[in-house]
């Protein structure tokens, strides 16, 4: 399936959920990932729990990087306006001196769904369990 980057929203479809996820990552665009997420949401895509201004900051500093994600969609469980997603995911980021470092791990997503009915990131929580060049 392929997603327009243009057209980015979140759905009640976890499958779809996670190639719209995809799509937004590997436009390399802070911002375009950045609108995937409430305000209020906190990433530790760095590896320490950021939210807010930082978060957008650190997340707009990654992209620009341009790394490639892949992941593949596990599970998913509703709970009213919560939605929990697991995924495993593959990511090559490119490193200065021109070779890539890939990481391997787990991903867990909380998204919550507004009184818009869209849904919206509120924890992405990518846990990293092998890196490989």
């Amino acid at each position: 399936m392929s997603i327009d980057p243009r057209d980015l929203k979140l759905t009640d479809d976890p499958v779809q959920q996670n190639e719209v996820f995809l799509a937004a990552f590997n436009t390399g665009d802070g911002a375009v990932f950045d609108s995937l997420y409430r305000d209020d949401a906190i990433s530790n895509l760095s590896g320490s729990p950021l939210t807010g201004a930082e978060r957008t900051r650190v997340i707009t500093e990654f992209l620009a990087q341009k790394p490639r994600l892949n992941a593949k969609f596990l599970n998913a469980y509703v709970a009213g306006d919560a939605l929990l997603i697991f995924v495993e995911y593959d990511m090559e980021v490119p490193q200065p001196d021109g070779d890539p470092v890939r990481m391997r791990g787990t991903c867990t997503d909380v998204l919550r769904r507004g009184e818009d009915g869209d849904w919206l990131m509120v924890i992405d929580r990518p846990v990293a369990e092998e890196e490989y060049a």
